[in-house]
């Protein structure tokens, strides 16, 4: 009777032991505020392997809602725009001055992003052009002309529940999106989220009372890419120019060894 009580007792000691192991390999809960690592924008153009449980956002972004006054001038420079692209003589762009996107462009993942998330800040790193941002989490400054102008402006961001809302002020005049045109007034808000772990998205307000007649609106989302290190992106030895004289890109081809 003896034997059996301490074979028992050895038995429920081992049961007991195993539990906590068991519990310990339980995978660790998702945390919604955590978007530390490298992310590819999503869908991809062009990628047919898409998730069918993530409903990705319209491929299509709405046309800028720019005041009347506006409104014709931007409709020429596009069709201007397209009609030289046709043709063969495409103008000359930031990338031909190897100037970065800045904001939102930067946000539109065309390379890998990176996410780093610090005490007191989110750093945002796209791969193209080395362009890093930083996302201060605290209170934004009193006013516009507080901002000193850059390309990715002045951001300030906090945190509502699970959603990173971000105010950015401050962008540069000559830093367009879609070639739109804005004022030194202008906001840009996000609510950034995780939808899961792999993916998340950022909603983009553009907010401008001298050129927008409201909101314009647009979501991006994001994919995971583990393990993805981001590569060292440099403007270097650029063969597209302006033309001192007719100001229409160029293309300068050499010989090779040149």
């Amino acid at each position: 009777m003896r034997s059996r009580f301490a074979r028992l007792a050895l038995v429920l000691a081992a049961s007991a032991a195993f539990v906590p192991a068991v519990a310990a390999a339980a995978p660790a809960a998702f945390d919604r505020r955590d978007l530390t690592g490298a992310w590819d924008r999503y869908p991809a153009p062009g990628d047919t392997n898409r998730d069918p449980t993530v409903k990705a956002p319209p491929p299509d972004m709405p046309p800028p809602p720019l005041k009347p006054d506006y409104q014709a001038a931007y409709a020429a420079e596009q069709k201007k725009v397209a009609e030289e692209n046709a043709t063969g003589h495409p103008p000359v762009t930031g990338y031909v001055r190897c100037l970065p996107d800045g904001m939102p462009a930067m946000m539109m993942g065309m390379f890998p992003l990176e996410v780093l998330q610090t005490k007191g800040q989110v750093t945002i790193i796209e791969e193209a052009y080395n362009q890093v941002r930083r996302v201060y989490l605290g209170e934004q400054l009193p006013s516009v002309d507080d901002a000193e102008p850059g390309f990715w402006g002045h951001s300030v961001g906090h945190w509502e529940g699970d959603v990173l809302v971000v105010d950015t002020i401050g962008i540069k005049d000559y830093v367009r999106f879609h070639n739109v045109p804005h004022s030194p007034q202008m906001r840009i808000h996000e609510r950034i989220r995780a939808l899961d772990k792999d993916h998340f998205e950022d909603q983009i307000t553009v907010i401008d009372p001298q050129y927008l007649t409201g909101p314009w609106t647009w979501t991006w989302m994001y994919k995971r890419r583990p393990g993805y290190h981001l590569y060292e992106y440099v403007c270097e030895e650029n063969r597209e120019y302006a033309d001192p004289v007719t100001g229409e890109q160029r293309l300068r081809v050499t010989k090779p060894g040149d």
